[in-house]
């Protein structure tokens, strides 16, 4: 079924009036100057479309390279952490429950998110938007996303710091500012950088990755099976048992890395479109890509786990969750000179990888956030130095101290999001609760839906108050505490249908796309080049609307920049006259 023939499912019956066009002198002191960008927003190698559906023109990329970038971004480091902490904790059985079944519940609902990306070339922001929460009430998951960038760039940063320190002596403090600055000339140029770093260094960071395990199973093979008796701390040759409470703990940590889902769409955007030619690579580089991350990174979280287990007993806790410190034994196990350098060498690829994504991520994620609420884009690279700003700081404050706690609160709104999203893309949109299209521009959607709003802060309400005090004292509350971030999934998950269903679907969709020229052609997302009224630069049909405030097409960055309308467009719900596309259309 193309797009246009889906427009207005799950809208409700009843139609609604017209919007009367602004008054000729209002309209005329709009049009006077056009709306101009600076050089930053006006260059899209820069820009990288941050705030739009990314075009065909700019989807230059195969599937293999898009999904290669994007795998590259989870060269980080912070899942040995990760894997080790909850092992040191909890113990081997629990510590591989836990990490095993967060990575199914990532798995699945990776998938759909993925999917809708690629299919419909938007980031995880303008997916938000359409997905049950609406234009102005997506701007709270943009923080907790912005959060999740900052957060774990600031626990990368750490890593990167901790090598310096014991690679170069360079003081922590040092480390943590060297760790912020180096990745700032990458992540300005945006995919096109990227995209050649994470292709060219794949292959050397797979190599370094997974030498320790070999190395450790050519020379010291029994090591594996002791592992899997491991009860945590210091105690490697105890027996380890299972505990409803630990894995619950433990996979409210590796939950927290559910929102990594996001910094893999950023790059699933830029898919070619889905054809019969291409179907086969198509869906191979998206699940790979999207959801398939957690393939790797459940192994690098019980990898870490592992690596913890060799020099807990003679390095003790609170360096054994370090990964220069795992890396500096595991290769030393098999090469007698130079590991230092090239465990130290390891750790700043792996973390220049992963910190460029955390980074080019969040300064998409508060683009979306600023525009909206200010009606202020002043370009991506700004908000580059925003969020690393504000990671550094987290840095400095030593957040690698506390990982187990700041993740484990984390999981909590960031699986709520997650959830919601997930009910509405596979279960609200094929029972036709919600439109079967993706709407992601402010002139079509309302400011708030409840479906996707709400559910998320019910969710992540009630599982906050469950991890915190654990709804009181006794068992139950000790259980509670522990699955805290299911109760979030499950929570959001039910409650997006069930408020779909009470609101029938009338929040998703403020009035239709009434634009002449057709959102699909031949079954793809059409290509048509058009004039926006107001910058008068041109783009693609998907990124256009009819604007009946200036009286002409409107670009998406244009109407979110846009004080002065008030959302006329909308008020009492609104169809939109015609555009004369004598004026409008560019070229098709």
């Amino acid at each position: 079924m193309s797009i246009d023939s889906q427009k207005g499912a799950g809208l409700p019956a009843q139609g609604t009036p017209p919007v009367v066009p602004p008054s000729a002198p209002h309209s005329a002191v709009e049009k006077q100057v056009a709306r101009s960008y600076n050089s930053a927003v006006a260059n899209e190698t820069l820009e990288d479309y941050s705030l739009r559906y990314a075009p065909k023109s700019f989807r230059r990329w195969s599937e293999y390279t898009v999904a290669t970038t994007a795998l590259g971004g989870i060269a980080y480091l912070a899942d040995f952490a990760i894997g080790a902490s909850i092992a040191i904790s909890h113990g081997f059985e629990n510590a591989l429950a836990s990490v095993l079944v967060a990575a199914l519940v990532i798995f699945l609902t990776g998938i759909p998110i993925s999917y809708y990306s690629a299919r419909y070339n938007i980031d995880m922001d303008l997916l938000t938007r359409a997905a049950g929460f609406g234009y102005l009430g997506s701007t709270l998951t943009s923080i907790v996303y912005a959060s999740f960038t900052f957060i774990f760039f600031a626990l990368e940063g750490s890593i990167m710091a901790q090598a310096f320190h014991l690679g170069f002596g360079l003081p922590l403090w040092i480390g943590y500012a060297v760790a912020s600055l180096i990745v700032i000339p990458i992540v300005i140029f945006g995919m096109t950088a990227m995209a050649k770093l994470q292709v060219w260094t794949q292959p050397v960071w797979l190599t370094l990755m997974f030498a320790p395990f070999v190395f450790v199973a050519i020379k010291d093979p029994h090591s594996y099976a002791a592992f899997t008796h491991w009860s945590g701390g210091t105690d490697v040759k105890g027996g380890s048992t299972f505990s409803a409470v630990g894995f619950g703990a433990g996979m409210g940590v590796a939950l927290s890395l559910i929102a990594q889902i996001g910094e893999q769409v950023d790059y699933l955007r830029f898919m070619p479109d889905k054809t019969a030619a291409n179907a086969k690579k198509w869906w191979t580089a998206v699940l790979a890509a999207g959801p398939g991350w957690v393939v790797l990174g459940a192994f690098k979280q019980i990898g870490g786990a592992f690596l913890a287990f060799l020099i807990v007993a003679s390095a003790g806790t609170v360096v054994a969750d370090e990964p220069i410190e795992q890396f500096r034994h595991g290769l030393g196990v098999y090469i007698t000179a130079g590991t230092l350098g090239v465990a130290v060498f390891f750790v700043v690829l792996s973390q220049i990888k992963i910190n460029v994504v955390n980074a080019y991520s969040g300064s998409l994620s508060w683009s979306n956030f600023f525009s909206r609420l200010l009606h202020y884009h002043p370009g991506r690279v700004v908000w580059i130095f925003f969020n690393i700003g504000i990671a550094l700081t987290l840095m400095e404050a030593n957040v690698f101290s506390f990982l187990n706690t700041v993740l484990g609160f984390y999981s909590n709104v960031a699986i709520a999001w997650i959830g919601a999203i997930v009910a509405d893309l596979v279960i609200n949109k094929p029972l036709g609760l919600s439109p079967s299209i993706v709407e992601f521009k402010r002139a079509h959607l309302y400011n708030f839906n409840p479906v996707g709003f709400v559910s998320m802060l019910i969710g992540s309400a009630v599982s906050i108050v469950a991890f915190e005090w654990g709804f009181g004292h006794g068992t139950f509350g000790t259980y509670a505490q522990a699955f805290s971030p299911f109760i979030a999934l499950a929570l959001a998950f039910v409650l997006s249908p069930v408020f779909a269903v009470l609101t029938k679907g009338k929040y998703y969709i403020a009035r239709e796309d009434t634009l002449p020229e057709p959102l699909t052609v031949d079954g793809q997302l059409s290509g048509v080049s058009m004039e926006c009224g107001v910058c008068t630069d041109h783009f693609e049909r998907p990124d256009m609307a009819y604007c009946p405030f200036h009286s002409s097409a409107i670009c998406s960055l244009c109407c979110s920049l846009d004080k002065a309308c008030h959302d006329m467009c909308k008020k009492g719900g609104a169809s939109s006259g015609p555009v004369d596309l004598t004026l409008t259309r560019a070229s098709s």
